[in-house]
């Protein structure tokens, strides 16, 4: 059994490291090092992309516990106060990626076989898990870190269409003579505001059921008294799972022709990132195993949830098909923050419902199995 004050030192040292997106190579060979050396896992290694993937126990079932290294940039002291912990990454999502870690480390190899991955660039572009992905994996569950609340279970994620949309009005003119020349920053805001009408006006099918349209980033101009030809802004759309990116993607492209037709204007965009909404299974053993664990833990009845963000949940869901949800200790909203930080007996509980919910999941996906063969 893995000691708290083990579990809270551990964490600790992660914390110390600062690993901003594809800056994990410092995380990466740590965890590395305490896999072999300290937690009992008969292989370990770094992948071609800068994962971690560990590997404990032989047969069935094939379990994944996934967890990201990277953080979002910015630097928070590392402190324990008040009964939670304090430090970049601390909620986002270094308290799951060691939880499960620790959980891992007490599962009987005689269970199944437990791969544990750390992946790069979550807060990037994903790089890690698609990574992942490619190397087909033979898995029958995966269970990805991400702070959902220790009694809830997060069962869906919006998908994400990023595009970056060039304004060019063909040509610029010194600024005292604006009326010579289109301006090009000015025009973009009536693109901008034509792709808002995406989100729509139905208040009533709620956050997680809408698409959403946020303007993240906009550049143009070439000098202070000169008008700006080009325009470049990047628009990030949340998508829910009752419709796709290429649905979106296709009116989306309605919009733009038809907003550069009515301004004669030219318009070009690029696809930055393109990643489907994903719900889970609700009546798949491994929601079944992590409710079990969380009533046995916490003495209280799961809560599913769906979020309004993107996960690497998305990337290997929709590519592997099977059984996968996300969980971990933490409060969502302070993630990315400058008050960053997980609840220390939060942290300390959650390793046991994860190492719970692999017990109950060996037990369930093997049970089905009998039950199957004695029908046969």
């Amino acid at each position: 059994m893995v000691s708290p004050n083990y579990a809270i030192e551990f964490l600790l040292r992660t914390l110390q490291l600062y690993t901003p997106s594809r800056s994990e190579a410092s995380l990466a060979n740590m965890l590395k090092e305490a896999c072999v050396n300290e937690l009992g896992f008969e292989q370990a290694h770094i992948d071609s992309v800068g994962n971690l993937i560990a590997v404990k126990g032989t047969g069935d079932p094939k379990i994944m516990l996934c967890g990201h290294m990277d953080t979002v940039p910015g630097e928070i002291p590392v402190k324990i106060q008040d009964g939670h912990i304090y430090g970049r990454g601390a909620s986002d999502a270094k308290a799951s990626l060691i939880a499960m870690l620790l959980a891992a480390s007490e599962f009987r190899k005689q269970r199944g076989t437990i791969v544990f991955a750390g992946v790069v660039d979550e807060e990037g572009n994903a790089t890690g898990v698609k990574h992942l992905v490619k190397s087909k994996l033979p898995l029958d569950y995966a269970i990805f870190g991400e702070p959902s609340g220790i009694e809830k279970i997060t069962i869906g994620y919006k998908g994400r269409l990023s595009i970056r949309l060039t304004c060019d009005v063909g040509n610029s003119t010194h600024a005292s003579a604006p009326w010579l020349a289109k301006n090009s920053i000015e025009e973009i805001y009536g693109f901008w505001d034509a792709i808002k009408s995406l989100a729509g006006n139905d208040d009533n099918r709620g956050r997680t059921n809408s698409i959403s349209c946020s303007l993240t980033e906009i550049t143009g101009g070439s000098s202070h008294n000169v008008t700006p030809q080009k325009c470049k802004i990047t628009v990030d759309i949340r998508i829910p799972t009752i419709t796709s990116c290429d649905k979106v993607l296709e009116e989306l492209k309605r919009i733009i022709d038809r907003t550069a037709a009515q301004k004669a204007i030219k318009a070009t965009y690029r696809i930055e990132d393109k990643t489907e909404p994903f719900e889970a299974s609700h009546s798949s053993p491994l929601v079944r195993a992590l409710s079990l664990s969380i009533l046995d833990v916490c003495r209280s009845r799961a809560v599913l949830v769906r979020k309004t963000g993107t996960g690497d949940m998305n990337v290997l869901g929709n590519a592997l098909n099977i059984p996968v949800v996300t969980y971990g200790p933490g409060e969502p909203h302070t993630s990315h923050t400058p008050n960053e930080h997980v609840g220390t007996t939060e942290y300390i509980s959650s390793i046991d419902v994860f190492s719970r919910a692999l017990f109950h999941l060996s037990r369930l996906h093997n049970n089905g199995k009998n039950v199957t063969k004695n029908k046969i």
